[in-house]
């Protein structure tokens, strides 16, 4: 019988044919201590067969193509229904995110000597306002959805109890750090030092082009994006702050008819229109028909 890698990397892609060759190139390929498995969901670009042509050429990668699109219900999938069991160590990584070398180790390394954590943080290395978010995530303990790693017995725990990402949620990556703070409770058990800054994990970004205007179309998009995680991280503080992950719905949108009467647009520039077209987006989600 084959033993089981002690790490196990989920890389999470949707439309990602420009990114995501780069992106399983920088993974440890071929590594018999690490299986990766390429969870394609939604994608209507090459994505699938890109990462089908690195599965075929690495004994260790597995390509995992879901038709239907979202991050946090393609999480829930793989891991909650179509995984058979848990590695020592899940990293988690985007599909447009390329892995500096040795990160992998090095957050594998950050939970082992740390066993009071649940999750360990990879660093941005590039972008713009790169070393103010570094700085935040040092104050703050936080974690990007690019590259962190949770042990296999805190996803083992989510599975004994139910606990699953809200299919709909933006942002996972939030939930997940206040999941792992708390230890699948309520805020009244948080603690910022479950999860971990690993210094010796980092990971690139795929820029902005200033002078793209499919790149800028992205932008625009995440902008609306960022807004309706605003409105949905509130909802989620109040469950957290209640009965804890437990308390969370199978979708977000099962609440928004309780929940959005009482939010309004942000009056701050650069904010409003983005809040504006998140509120009305989320309003139609709960219309009839």
């Amino acid at each position: 019988m084959t033993e089981k890698p002690p790490i196990c990397i989920a890389v999470l892609a949707h439309n990602e044919e420009e990114r995501i060759a780069a992106c399983l190139n920088s993974l440890p390929l071929g590594d018999a201590q690490v299986a990766i498995h390429v969870i394609v969901n939604g994608s209507t670009d090459a994505t699938a067969a890109i990462a089908g042509g690195v599965a075929a050429a690495a004994r260790n990668v597995r390509a995992h193509i879901y038709s239907e699109g979202g991050k946090a219900r393609s999480w829930n999938r793989f891991l909650f229904d179509d995984l058979k069991s848990f590695h020592e160590t899940h990293i988690f990584v985007d599909g447009d995110a390329e892995i500096m070398r040795g990160s992998v180790a090095a957050l594998h390394d950050a939970l082992g000597s740390n066993p009071h954590a649940n999750a360990a943080a990879g660093l941005p290395m590039n972008g713009r306002g790169v070393e103010s978010y570094r700085r935040a995530m040092r104050a703050e303990s936080g974690l990007f959805g690019d590259l962190y790693a949770l042990r296999g017995d805190f996803l083992r725990r989510m599975q004994q109890r139910q606990i699953r990402l809200p299919d709909d949620v933006i942002g996972d990556d939030g939930l997940i750090c206040a999941m792992a703070k708390t230890n699948l409770a309520d805020e009244s058990q948080w603690r910022d030092d479950r999860v971990v800054l690993c210094e010796g994990a980092g990971f690139l970004c795929a820029p902005v082009r200033a002078l793209s205007p499919a790149s800028w179309r992205m932008q625009y998009r995440r902008m609306i994006n960022y807004s309706t995680r605003h409105y949905q991280n509130a909802m989620i503080s109040r469950i957290m702050r209640d009965t804890g992950p437990a308390g969370l719905p199978r979708l977000l949108s099962d609440i928004y008819r309780r929940e959005l009467p009482g939010m309004q647009p942000r009056v701050r520039p650069g904010l409003f229109w983005f809040d504006r077209l998140a509120l009305k987006r989320m309003a139609r989600a709960v219309e009839p028909g």
